[in-house]
């Protein structure tokens, strides 16, 4: 039932954003990787806008802005301090509209404008793998001279060549998921959960650490930890293989996402259909999949052109 004109010029944005925020996170249930994103994104807009209006914003303030408004903010997060680049800058610009459709449901205040602004096209990108000969010495690098570390450090390393995890799934990975069987319950983006089967080599890097590590743990705290034994984090595996890639001449592309994608193209080019690296990625849509059908090609495309002949 739409607002009475009064009770809409007293909403201020600050509960407009809370209320936004508690929706994103208890009803749609968002990751809190994507939840702080647009925390971000929407924080920041609200504080331009505050600043280019020169006033506190109300509701009503945020339905009368117009296209030079939105083009203001999209100026400035594309040059300003805080530039972006051209991918987040279209994901800005969708979770403003997201932001503005919760409010035209909750509130009945529609903005036109925010309809009428067409975000940058960001240049397509395709993963870059390494070969499965550079996985291999990758993977079967000393990383410390501890041994319980670099046993640690194969163990992520095959969760994510060898099963295809995000580097937040294999360090969500607690306690009381070991031992390993043959699959693994996995819950990714979205929340969604997949079951993801696990090569014996996996399970057995993981039996090593677990013998080596001097850290005790229960079946609620964490499997990895890091030195001191608290749980190990993203920037410590991201750091490792920063090391490794300079002393194995790798590019500078190569982190430890690489190696997801390292997984999802090997298998493609094995003669893997679509539909099961889907399913193995944990991807909602097929179409996030399909961009290792590029990669596959522009191998071959490689291939044949110093190949061939006539190339």
């Amino acid at each position: 039932m739409p607002k009475s004109r009064t009770h809409i010029d007293q909403i201020t944005t600050d509960i407009i954003f809370r209320k936004f925020i508690r929706h994103l996170r208890f009803e749609r249930r968002l990751s809190d990787h994507t939840l702080q994103a647009y925390e971000r994104d929407i924080a920041t807009f609200l504080h331009f806008i505050c600043d280019h209006l020169g006033k506190p914003l109300l509701l009503a303030d945020l339905s009368a802005l117009n296209i030079r408004d939105f083009r203001s903010y999209l100026a400035y997060r594309r040059r300003g301090p805080l530039a972006i680049s051209s991918r987040s800058l279209a994901r800005n610009l969708s979770a403003l509209r997201t932001f503005f459709r919760f409010i035209e449901r909750n509130w009945d205040v529609k903005n036109d404008a925010i309809s009428l602004i067409q975000g940058p096209k960001p240049s397509k990108t395709l993963p870059k793998p390494i070969s499965p000969k550079a996985n291999k010495q990758l993977i079967n690098t000393e990383t410390s001279n501890l041994a319980w570390i670099t046993a640690r450090d194969r163990a992520v390393f095959l969760l994510l060549y060898g099963a295809g995890l995000r580097i937040s799934e294999a360090l969500s990975l607690q306690g009381g998921d070991y031992p390993f069987e043959q699959s693994i319950y996995i819950t990714g983006k979205g929340k969604k959960t997949r079951l993801v089967p696990l090569l014996p080599v996996i399970g057995e890097a993981v039996a090593v650490y677990v013998q080596l590590c001097p850290h005790n743990w229960a079946a609620d705290t964490p499997l990895f930890r890091g030195v001191r034994g608290g749980a190990l984090g993203p920037r410590s595996v991201q750091k490792t293989m920063q090391n490794l890639r300079a002393g194995l001449g790798l590019p500078e592309t190569t982190t430890p996402h690489t190696l997801r994608h390292s997984f999802a193209t090997h298998l493609l080019a094995g003669g893997g259909d679509l539909r099961t690296i889907q399913e193995l990625l944990g991807h909602a849509s097929l179409k996030s999949t399909q961009i290792y059908t590029d990669v596959d090609i522009s191998g071959l495309i490689k291939v044949h052109a110093s190949a061939h002949p006539r190339a």
